[in-house]
């Protein structure tokens, strides 16, 4: 599928793989010879980001500048001569929510590092947020009101960053979009009855809109729990 989808840049999230342990097929895929991986320090099989590119980055940064949660390798940024890349997979606020409160100081952490960025070039933001904005982005908003991923607190810290100069291509581009999920549970049948969140997004600096073309959920592309996206623009 990546070959067919021929990106400039491929964002990998949830990787749960040391740079030692990147499989050949993908160190030898075609068009991406620059690649970029970060692991969670002394955590095998957890968290973790790749950036393969297509042309080399000017500049390659690993995490936010925070040690409370660079440690878990989450965040890999590629500046490229007329935006930023950042391929981020934000932390899950875990089951009955033990983790929120580390999750909305990553969500602070996060928004400074962005702003920092944007103020410098503009930036696009590709990855697995774990939030479902509204509630038109989970299949069944009322009964997971108090569910990781769809808490005030998380869908607020994603108001900050839209708030902050930041779009969210897809919604931008399909306001009204029904259905448009990007992760389904292994569990009963999910994804065939497309029981499903919106949790990952391709979340572009304002002044990109112009650049931005389409943003699209690549739902029949199986393999994982969650499904790529794609980000087009012309820049």
């Amino acid at each position: 599928w990546v070959q067919e989808e021929a990106p400039d840049v491929l964002c990998l999230q949830e990787t749960k793989c040391a740079v030692s342990a990147v499989p050949p097929e993908i160190r030898a895929l075609p068009g991406l010879p620059h690649q970029f991986w970060s692991s969670a320090k002394d955590r095998p099989g957890y968290s973790g980001v790749g950036l393969l590119a297509k042309t080399e980055p000017l500049n390659v940064t690993y995490g936010i500048g925070d040690p409370e949660h660079d440690v878990d390798g989450r965040v890999v940024t590629a500046e490229f001569p007329s935006l930023f890349v950042v391929s981020a997979y934000v932390p899950n606020a875990g089951r009955g929510l033990v983790r929120l409160e580390p999750r909305q100081r990553f969500d602070a952490a996060f928004l400074s590092f962005l702003r920092g960025l944007d103020a410098r070039k503009p930036v696009l933001l590709c990855g697995d947020l774990n939030v479902a904005h509204a509630e038109i982005d989970l299949c069944h908003p009322g009964a997971n009101r108090a569910s990781p991923g769809f808490t005030p607190q998380e869908r607020e810290g994603f108001s900050r960053l839209l708030a902050a100069g930041f779009v969210d291509s897809f919604r931008h581009l399909y306001p009204e979009a029904r259905g448009a999920f990007t992760f389904w549970t292994y569990l009963g049948g999910a994804r065939a009855r497309n029981v499903g969140w919106r949790l990952d997004y391709a979340v572009l600096s304002r002044r990109l809109l112009g650049a931005l073309c389409d943003c699209k959920i690549r739902n029949a592309v199986t393999g994982s729990d969650h499904c790529p996206i794609t980000a087009l623009l012309a820049v």
